[in-house]
């Protein structure tokens, strides 16, 4: 399996490219599309999916243009898909950079599984950053969004934000899974679930 980060997307959010067999997805295409083209193709991966973990804009800045280059399906949770298209929702810190996306081709619920070069990428539904936040499972790494970083949680203070929906979030899906499992976070250096698990002890 090919996992490429590419984390210099706007505010530092990292963009992941995951796939195999000539298949891929990008997850979260917050950074420059030419740069999403090229690493994936430099991995030989057709991109098939788009998915974003959460409608905030440091996360699906380049959507359209990465979807245009790729001709890739965009799909997103239920919850957080008036996101895209509402510049005023995806931009909650209010900074000015918020975007009229096209809406998605796709919406997800919890516990889809999407096959891609013989890949199984589960949709978990994680609300608590975001109404319609999701972590995405493949295999021994889950790739978490804003939901859970390396020592840290993500912030609870927008419109649909909750710490107490966050926290059973992370105690009641994630920490379910196994302490081997490597997390990809939407910020940071990757971590494992055991390592963080001692902060949810």
């Amino acid at each position: 399996m090919v996992i490429k980060c590419l984390p210099i997307g706007l505010f530092a959010s990292n963009c992941y490219i995951v796939g195999q067999n000539g298949e891929g997805v990008v997850i979260d295409p917050g950074c420059s599309p030419q740069m999403i083209v090229d690493a994936a193709k430099e991995n030989n991966l057709e991109i098939k999916y788009i998915i974003i973990t959460h409608g905030h804009i440091d996360h699906l800045m380049s959507v359209d243009e990465v979807r245009k280059k790729t001709g890739a399906e965009v799909l997103i949770h239920e919850k957080d898909a008036d996101k895209l298209t509402d510049p005023n929702l995806n931009d909650p810190v209010g900074v000015g950079l918020g975007r009229k996306c096209k809406a998605a081709d796709r919406l997800l619920k919890d516990g889809e599984v999407i096959t891609v070069g013989g890949l199984d990428f589960e949709i978990i539904h994680t609300p608590g950053h975001s109404a319609g936040g999701i972590c995405i499972k493949v295999g021994d790494v889950v790739f978490t969004g804003d939901t859970l970083f390396c020592m840290g949680i993500g912030r609870t203070d927008f419109p649909d934000g909750d710490l107490s929906t966050l926290l059973d979030s992370i105690k009641n899906k994630l920490m379910k899974l196994d302490d081997n499992v490597v997390v990809y976070p939407g910020h940071g250096e990757p971590t494992t679930i055991g390592r963080e698990r001692k902060e949810f002890s």
